[in-house]
């Protein structure tokens, strides 16, 4: 049997190493393009920014071996052939033309894997080939940064798109000492991922750690000087000065010889694949970034290039073109990245998603710490939890904090996968010891509010909303719930309309308080506040509200 895979990629060689366990007579070639196979893309930022040491640590088995042409030819009895590029493919006779070195060949296969990735999105720019500007797709790019740097010409940095790579790549040239700003069209960062209350606690963040954001904004020029990066010019006016630019506005699917060879394509773009992960050629399979998947929640196909899902996907091809039946249900686009001290998660639907979809939304909002507040290295975590108000299946969550939000991210996840509730969520028996949660965890916290919402115990208003109504000059009470102490320590709403009654003090005081009026209670994180928005409706008023999230979620 002849096995020819394109692509060295994560799921290209899981294919190739997963058919060989299965197979030990199969011959297996690879076509990689590139010089580095095996190399983890998604390390690239973590070697510009010093914390990886060397390129090949990103090429490094557990046990330290590079695994490179050698590596797979000695262990695996695997080809690899690098810096060669597939040109064609001939599906009537089953050959891969190739051509390597400027010499033109062909290699018959079997059955032909396609692993051909995603490729960077380049904007057409004035001076877009300039020197200077990269999109750290390649390890070529990570090499250009590092020299630019070694050169002492590096000293500041625009970042074209305010997605996951450009906050990965702020934090890393961030660590070179270089000046960083980031440029983004929508009205926050990583629009993709969070909804605009997580995404501004991101920006927050990277506003403490010097980086410039502007959101709201699109560079329309990038300024040269002797072929080089001099800035950018930013809505047509303003100008930036820049020694690099970093276009970092996503990746589509690469499907040119999948298109030219008359496979099917989805409505994402990227290559059609079935369950089994089995193209409109039935001796063709394709996986990793350039095919799209079914949206786990939503049943729709969606394009979500991730490592993890790669990964996967090379398993289930890999089973299947040694007469394996694996198959692969789709995706939820399960994310989480660090930034900084910062660690930031999703997965599933946000909640503008799920409203795009048609669904009847509720959400949560529920900050609290890491673990026992009472513990030494206790941090803080945000969480925001998505539901169906109608049916309350968890549709989506999201995770921002200083404390730890990966195992609470898969919990998450895995509940959405197996059809979870807000219910179930709530009495999930998870691990508990002062160490390593709160005896309620703060997700489960999350879960509760959303119960309480949905059953009309907790009434809410969003930051933004309350933000408005004290522009608009709405006649309303702020009332800060707040110790003395706390009111001191924190921000605070600067305005005639705030009154402040402690909520320990709050029953005997609650005569100086208009019923006639709306009530917007405020406290640090939220909790205090529901508690005082149920003493007040004890007193019979009507229109209290709770700013959800607290003080925890106010930007200004």
């Amino acid at each position: 049997m002849k096995i020819v895979v394109i692509g060295g990629g994560a799921c290209g060689l899981k294919a190739a190493c997963r058919a060989r366990r299965r197979n030990a007579e199969a011959e297996i070639t690879v076509i990689d393009a590139g010089k580095y196979p095996s190399l983890g893309r998604c390390g690239l930022p973590y070697y510009v920014g010093g914390i990886v040491n060397e390129l090949d640590d990103l090429r490094k088995t557990l046990a330290g071996v590079v695994r490179d042409v050698q590596y797979f030819k000695k262990i695996k009895d695997i080809e690899i052939l690098t810096e060669t590029r597939a040109t064609e493919i001939d599906r009537e006779r089953k050959v891969v033309k190739i051509v390597k070195d400027g010499k033109e060949d062909e290699i018959p296969y079997d059955y032909l894997v396609l692993s051909t990735g995603a490729k960077p999105i380049m904007l057409n720019l004035p001076n877009a080939d300039a020197e200077g500007v990269v999109t750290l797709f390649d390890p070529e790019d990570a090499e250009k940064i590092l020299d630019m740097w070694d050169e002492g010409i590096l000293e500041k940095a625009v970042i074209i798109g305010g997605g996951l790579i450009g906050m990965e790549t702020a934090e890393a040239l961030s660590n070179l000492d270089v000046e960083v700003t980031i440029v983004e069209l929508l009205d926050h960062v990583l629009p993709a991922l969070l909804d605009r209350e997580m995404a501004m606690l991101v920006q927050s963040h990277l506003a403490e750690k010097g980086v410039k954001v502007l959101t709201g904004s699109r560079v329309t020029e990038i300024i040269a000087k002797d072929g080089r990066v001099a800035g950018v010019k930013v809505d047509g006016t303003k100008e930036i000065e820049a020694n690099l630019v970093l276009m970092a506005v996503g990746v589509r699917p690469n499907v040119e010889l999948a298109k030219a060879c008359g496979l099917e394509l989805g409505e994402t773009g990227a290559i059609k694949v079935n369950e089994y992960l089995q193209t409109s050629d039935e001796n063709i399979y394709a996986g990793g970034d350039c095919v799209e998947n079914i949206h786990l929640i939503t049943g729709k196909p969606v394009f979500i290039p991730l490592g993890s899902t790669a990964n996967k996907h090379g398993r289930v091809i890999g089973d299947n073109v040694t007469g394996g039946k694996s198959t692969f249900p789709g995706v939820i686009g399960t994310t989480i990245f660090k930034l900084f001290d910062l660690n930031v998660a999703r997965t599933g639907l946000t909640e503008k998603q799920a409203k795009e979809l048609g669904y009847d939304v509720i959400t949560a909002l529920c900050p609290g710490p890491d673990r026992a507040h009472f513990m030494p290295g206790q941090r803080p975590i945000r969480i925001k939890l998505v539901a169906d108000a109608k049916t309350g299946k968890l549709l989506g969550a999201q995770m921002v904090g200083l404390g730890v939000v990966d195992k609470r991210i898969d919990v998450v996840a895995t509940a959405i996968q197996m059809g979870a509730t807000i219910d179930d969520l709530a009495n999930f028996d998870l691990a508990y010891a002062p160490p390593y949660s709160t005896a309620i965890d703060t997700l489960i916290h999350a879960a509760n509010v959303a119960r309480n919402k949905r059953d009309g115990l907790y009434k809410t208003i969003s930051s933004f909303e309350v933000k408005e109504k004290i522009e608009k000059g709405e006649d309303i009470v702020l009332l800060d719930i707040r110790s003395d102490e706390e009111f001191r320590k924190f921000k605070k709403i600067e305005d005639p309309r705030l009154l402040r009654i402690p909520l320990e003090e709050l029953r005997e005081n609650v005569d100086k308080i208009p019923k006639d009026k709306e009530i917007i209670i405020i406290c640090q994180i939220g909790s205090r506040a529901y508690d005082a928005q149920r003493i007040l409706e004890g007193y019979g008023f009507k229109d209290v509200k709770v700013m959800e999230g607290g003080m925890a979620f106010w930007f200004w």
